[in-house]
């Protein structure tokens, strides 16, 4: 930095440590424009569409025919285009809204270069084409490729899109659809567990772009095994070693360690191995071949060489690459995965916790979608590739073989179309047989969407009652969110990523190995078995590679330390010296959570006021702050390196970092609770869980969508009470919730169970009212034989259920639908297989009415909001109408506020019998008291103060977490004080009269505004009732179902309690005369059904073929039927009857 010599610098202040507190906070809205939240589905989607797709095409680049070598296809390049879509040789850009509205997939060309060998008549000419389609990519929204990239508030909104929505979703067939964040053991790395049975194990799941394979060595009865997939039963490790070429024992002790422990417990395994006489590697190699599994098909190649060593070679720990033969690196691999195996037999403290959040890798979008496409390419490479040996195996050469004409685009599009729409990933290549990956993007409220897309699958299914994967991890501190979790089976196995979380995407490794080696690491071709584990050096492992070792951990980690502060390797890098296993551990894998700290030199943060000053002026950008080494990514494993403050002023001097802001611990969901850390901790997972579930305002452009269904609250609010994480994520501008006056006290017993008493004119004047659309779609068919559905118009004189349709006969926006009305008059050809002559022609009697009617609740007023008319993918004309009720709260509805306290409404009273302050003030609900003692929610109160504080001095006041410290939180005296100027008392009761009587109530009364949520529980969409109706045909019973009118089950609890009740005339009723009463005639001799003969006015047996012993009685008709089930499996049940 060169120094103006006119303006004076007091270079000796600039230098001093500044002891003031800074406020980091202006850094995390930049911190979410580069990443977080969503951008870690995008950054992987996008290093997929820049980077992964480019190496999968050009490590399968070449398509040779199998009969001619020289006749080949060659793909030389691979990019994706812009979004759009080709009918009728006409190319239209897409847009994800039309998408949406037409049930089209949101997807782009995937164009190719390619170079083949065209072949005529024996003449071999070299064609060039560019641009080939070979299918079509779905895209994220907002990635790289998207048509929203980088456009502003208004360019959006020209494209019909909210500026708001977070995108990192796909649109197929109309609808959004999220591939969730799956959670996965880290791939090749070696982890030491127990199996079932208490036996040790390191096991090492290696993946490489070649193989997948699962290594086991474990310890049994004091020996040691291999246990692999490619060998019939456990080798003996010796064997394994004497195999790969290490014939010295001596050398394999040196290996694992000279300590007399170690070789105390390799020595039954000698034994194990001398014992069956193996002493040399040709012995080993065959006492190896007769244990391979043997498979079907032959390959010459493997035969010559032996099956053995080709699965030694490319099977057994696949991650560890042999060159050249030279087996040493295996070797020295599984020495350490013994050694390892060995300290944990000896000290139970070295074994790994697989639930560890460092043990853990995610799989974004961009990988599961990489390996499909990988799959579908290679799938149609090959179909190619047959395809031309075929043609060339044919004599007639009069027309010319064109490898391009082979190209399929088909099947990667439908492929990849099918994957994300089912959530099926089915890839036999990669033994990947995996359901429910994708869900359709939540879009009840904003945030439920913002939740959905930082939701993390787990790996295990429900339905174990594992408790260990779903305790909480101290590891997941400022990773994963404590709080987010649901409740029920999968608590605790799915979580949700914290604010601040940024999953990485891989880095090359090649330039990074290098540079380990100039940094000082021993190369492991170099050293003697006995130097491996000399007592002052570490190895050094880089992806779960044994890069060599290095004498001076601590010089070497911080040197690669300050050369990603400095920029020049990757900010993702993570180095971590882990004093146990005396390892250094540098990863640059893709999958690993990590999250941006302060860097603080003894203490003292490197971020200063001028830094932050900077970046409030928008001379400096997050980015910049990395590159100058202010601040950095810690991933899990080296947070374990660091010590962390979580304030500046509680900085020591051996304090390595400090957090940026404590609150971003939470996600987004936890995010949006006023002062989490004064509530008792359910209470947090249940607010999470219901946040998800208030209806408020979805995007800017709801009322353009047309959704399935779609809540909507007509007046929602911004909380009064906010938090920072309410502002970074944008939860103030569509919001999901109305700020409710709130008295706590008893009234009126209708509140006992955390009922909610509500005022009338509150409602009337919109509290809590709500639209609820439905979308109801009919498409106009074509059929095979060229006819088509038609739509009429209404007949001149209408008939009531006529009402609402237009000249058109399809029903008018506005108009106000009941249940049985038809909203499209439709006809359909009674023939649609035949062929006619004149299929548009034909006469009215060749079609049969297919009306649609509404089937909706009745007693509601539903209104037509919108209709719309499209063509689907096969041309045929859509027609969506969109239902609109507006509905307002009633006795039953279901409220919360946002600690986790859910109510329903216990009864709606007049305003004038409501209790009222003495300035007037009427409250909207009474609560109950009796919900704070046992839940806790302190945070709650503190609510009510800080609302009715901001009310009263036109400030929003912000309850973040741990947010008092750092000013991000109001405290509880600042508020009172605020209180006590504005003349309220210091603790928010008020002076409160009776309505009913109108004298003063003998108590104060804690009364103020909170945040309520009205949530999607609704009386009107749960009530129901039935007597009779309709019945299932098979048993005659009643259907089960409130959509299909069922009936209410007495199941066998009920009937249990019956019998013990002995009330044997309603248990009769019950289970038969309300339920299946059926007549049946029964013969006295044989005991079998008959049936009755309306002719001769007699019932008759069928076996005794006469109708002198039938006798009547009532049956269920399913035990009727369980007797006719039973014939018909030859065993006869007869009935033996005796006069009642």
């Amino acid at each position: 930095m060169v120094v103006r010599e006119d303006f004076p610098v007091d270079k000796q202040f600039i230098a001093s440590p500044v002891k003031s507190a800074v406020d980091k906070f202006q850094l995390l809205p930049e911190f979410l424009k580069v990443r977080g939240l969503v951008k870690q589905h995008l950054d992987s989607f996008n290093y997929f569409v820049n980077i992964g797709i480019k190496k999968i095409v050009e490590a399968n680049n070449r398509i040779t025919a199998s009969s001619d070598p020289n006749f080949y296809l060659k793909y030389t390049d691979v990019k994706i285009g812009t979004p759009s879509i080709t009918a009728d040789n006409v190319t239209d850009t897409l847009t994800p809204h039309i998408c949406r509205l037409s049930d089209m997939t949101y997807a782009a060309p995937i164009m190719v270069n390619i170079e083949y060998v065209k072949k005529f008549c024996d003449q071999i000419t070299i064609e060039k084409k560019e641009n080939v389609v070979i299918g079509r990519m779905p895209i994220m929204l907002r990635s790289c490729c998207c048509v929203l990239y980088g456009k502003d508030e208004a360019e959006l909104a020209r494209l019909g899109e909210c500026p708001l929505d977070p995108g990192g979703y796909f649109v197929v067939k109309g609808t959004e659809k999220v591939i969730l964040i799956q959670e996965q053991l880290s791939k090749n790395r070696i982890i030491i567990d127990t199996d079932k049975k208490g036996c040790l194990n390191a096991s090492v799941t290696s993946s490489t772009e070649a193989t997948k394979s699962k290594t086991i060595i474990l310890m049994d009865k004091g020996k040691i095994y291999l246990r692999l997939n490619a060998f019939v039963k456990d080798i003996p490790i010796m064997v394994v070693m004497k195999a790969m070429g290490m014939e010295s024992d001596q050398e394999v002790v040196q290996m694992v360690g000279r300590d007399p422990k170690y070789g105390a417990l390799l020595l039954p395994s000698i034994q194990e191995c001398a014992g069956h006489g193996i002493y040399t590697q040709q012995q080993a190699l065959e006492f190896l071949e007769k244990k391979v599994k043997k498979f079907s098909f032959s390959n010459p190649a493997l035969e010559k060489e032996g099956r053995a060593m080709d699965t030694l070679r490319n099977v057994f720990i696949a991650n560890v690459p042999v060159r050249q033969n030279n087996f040493r690196p295996k070797c020295i691999y599984v020495a350490v995965m013994m050694r390892r195996m060995m300290e944990a037999f000896l000290n139970k403290d070295a074994m790994d916790d697989k639930d560890y959040v460092g043990n853990k890798r995610l799989e974004l979008s961009g990988q599961l979608i990489s390996l499909l496409f990988e799959d579908l390419f290679k799938t149609m490479n090959s179909e190619a590739r047959k395809s031309v040996d075929l043609q060339l195996a044919k004599v007639n050469r009069s027309v010319p073989v064109d490898i391009a004409r082979y190209i399929v685009k088909d099947s990667i599009t439908y492929g990849l179309e099918r994957a994300i729409s089912t959530g099926n990933w089915d890839l036999k290549r990669f033994r990947m047989h995996r359901k429910g990956m994708t869900q359709v993007l939540a879009r009840l409220s904003f945030i439920a969407t913002l939740g959905h897309m930082t939701k993390i699958s787990p790996q295990f299914e429900k339905s174990r009652k594992v408790s260990g994967p779903r305790a909480l991890q101290p590891s997941q501190w400022g990773m994963l969110c404590p709080c987010d979790t649901p409740e029920g089976e999968a608590c605790g196995l799915v979580k949700n990523l914290a604010l601040m979380t940024h999953v990485t995407t891989d880095d090359e490794e090649g330039p990074l190995i290098s540079l380990c080696h100039s940094l000082g690491v021993e190369d492991l071709e170099l050293l003697s078995a006995e130097e491996i584990h000399t007592p002052n050096s570490y190895l050094v492992i880089f992806n779960g590679l044994i890069l060599g070792k290095h004498r001076q951990p601590k010089q070497f980690a911080n040197a690669l330390r300050k050369l990603r502060r400095s920029g020049k390797i990757g900010e993702f890098v993570s180095v971590y010296v882990n004093e146990r296993q005396r390892c250094v551990y540098i990863a640059s894998d893709g999958g690993r959570v990590c999250r941006p700290l302060v860097i603080a030199d003894k203490g003292v943060s490197r971020i200063k006021e001028h830094h932050m000053k900077e970046l409030m002026d928008g001379v400096r950008s997050f980015n910049d702050f990395l590159r100058e080494g202010l601040i950095e990514y810690l991933d899990v494993n080296e947070e374990n390196n660091a010590l962390i403050a979580l304030y500046e002023g509680e900085a020591e001097p051996e304090t390595t970092h400090i957090e940026i802001e404590p609150f971003t611990i939470l996600g987004v969901c936890a995010g949006l609770i006023p002062y989490p850390h004064h509530n008792q901790s359910p209470r947090n997972t249940y607010q999470c869980a219901m946040g998800k579930q208030a209806m408020g305002n979805v995007a800017y452009n709801q009322l353009c969508r047309m959704d399935t269904l779609l809540y909507l609250l007509v007046y929602p609010q911004r909380p009064l009470l906010t938090t920072r994480t309410i502002e970074l994520v944008g939860y103030d501008k569509l919001g999901a919730g109305q700020n409710a006056t709130v008295a706590v006290m008893s009234y009126s017993g209708y509140d006992i169970e955390d009922a909610i008493v509500m005022n009338k004119s509150s409602l009337d004047r919109g509290f809590g009212r709500c639209i609820v659309m439905k979308k109801l779609s009919a498409i106009n068919q074509r059929y095979p034989n060229d006819t088509s559905d038609r739509i009429i118009r209404p007949q001149k004189v209408r008939s009531n259920a006529e009402k609402i349709l237009d000249a058109d006969g399809i029903a008018a926006p506005g108009e106000i639908i009941r249940p049985h009305d038809i909203y499209i008059n439709k006809e359909t050809p009674v023939n649609t297989r035949d062929k006619f002559t004149s299929p548009t022609g034909l006469p009215d009697s060749a079609y049969k009415s297919t009306r649609q009617t509404y089937k909706g609740p009745q007693g509601e007023t539903a209104v037509v909001d919108r209709v719309a008319l499209c063509s689907d993918k096969d041309n045929n004309l859509c027609i969506k109408f969109l239902i609109r009720h507006t509905r307002r709260p009633e006795v039953g509805d279901k409220f919360s506020s946002r600690h986790g306290q859910k109510g329903v409404c216990g009864t709606i009273i007049q305003q004038e019998d409501f209790p009222f302050s003495e300035r007037g003030i009427c409250p909207d609900l009474i609560m109950n008291p009796h919900g704070f003692p046992s839940r806790m929610t302190i945070g709650k109160m503190i609510e009510l103060l800080g609302g009715k504080a901001g009310v009263s001095c036109g400030r929003f006041h912000y309850g973040s977490a741990f947010g008092e410290p750092s000013g991000h939180a109001d405290k509880v005296e600042a508020i009172s004080e605020t209180l006590v100027r504005h003349g309220f008392s210091y603790n928010g009761k008020d002076f409160i009269y009776s309505g009913i009587t109108g004298c003063p109530l003998q108590a104060y009364i804690f009364m103020g505004p909170i945040y309520y949520q009205k949530l999607k529980h609704m009386v009107l969409d749960k009530m129901h009732a039935r007597a009779r109706g309709p019945r299932v045909m098979l048993t005659r019973q009643p259907t089960e179902g409130r959509s299909r009118d069922g009936g209410l089950r007495l199941g066998e609890m009920e009937r249990d309690c019956l019998i013990a009740y002995g009330a044997s005339m309603l248990i009769f009723e019950r289970l038969m005369l309300s339920s299946d009463p059926f007549e049946v005639q029964v013969c006295r001799v044989c005991g079998l059904l008959g049936y009755y003969n309306h002719k001769l006015k007699t019932g008759i047996c069928s076996t005794c073929k006469s109708g002198d012993h039938i006798s009547k009685m009532k049956l269920p008709y399913a035990c009727k039927l369980l007797f006719q089930e039973l014939q018909s499996m030859n065993v006869v049940p007869r009935l033996k009857l005796t006069e009642a």
